[in-house]
This record gives C-alpha cells, structure tokens and sequence, in this order.
C-alpha cells in the first residue's frame, strides 16, 4: 500500500511558527496552501504542516525518524535551536526533541551510534 502523510501542528502565531519551522527543517514550506498553513515536505509523499489554530496550539507531538540524525542535528543547532531534551533508549536508538513557542513537541530519532 502506498501511503501519503499530512501530519499537522497546531500554532497560535503563524508568522512566528513559519520562521521557527523553517529554522527547524532548514527550508522555506515547500508551498502555502491557503492564508493559515504552510507546508514542508520531509521526504517523498510525507509532509508536516502548520496550521493557525491557536485553541489547539500547543498539543501537537511528531517523531520524525531521521537516517541523517548525525547531520542534522548539528544543522538545526547552527540555525540557533537549541533541543528541549535529548533521550538514547536502551537499545541505542537517539530521540531529540524540539519546542515550538507553542510548546509543540517535534522530534527526531536516529540509529545507535556507531560502535
């Protein structure tokens, strides 16, 4: 099966998230739907949106598994975000997490680190 992904975040300030967004994903959105979204593509078919809701600000949680973890950490750090926490599980798999002003949560996981 084939399969598309819109995964959405909620935002009170959409000004302020497309800059925050575009820090965090390193691009400009990859198109502007309509007055209250923006849109990044992160691979074939799979996109992450933010959308002016501010009732609903706040709550979103995303995981993006990352195979260039090692690279793009680093990258997000040279754009001036800073991660909110950084977890490795017991069987080596890395999670770094990331808030939005709103609070949303926005994480990427990684493979062990290379022995």
């Amino acid at each position: 099966m084939d399969t598309d992904l819109f995964a959405g975040v909620p935002v009170s300030d959409l000004d302020a998230a497309r800059a925050w967004y575009e820090s965090l994903l390193g691009a400009p959105p990859a198109f502007l739907p309509n007055e209250t979204e923006a849109v990044w593509e992160i691979g074939p078919h799979q996109y992450v949106y933010i959308v002016f809701s501010p009732e609903a600000a706040g709550h979103a949680i995303i995981t993006i598994i990352a195979s260039d973890f090692d690279d793009r950490i680093p990258d997000i750090a040279e754009r001036g975000l800073a991660p909110a926490s950084e977890e490795t599980y017991e069987n080596g798999m890395r999670k770094t997490t990331y808030k939005d002003p709103d609070g949303n949560e926005i994480a990427f996981g990684g493979p062990p680190i290379a022995s």
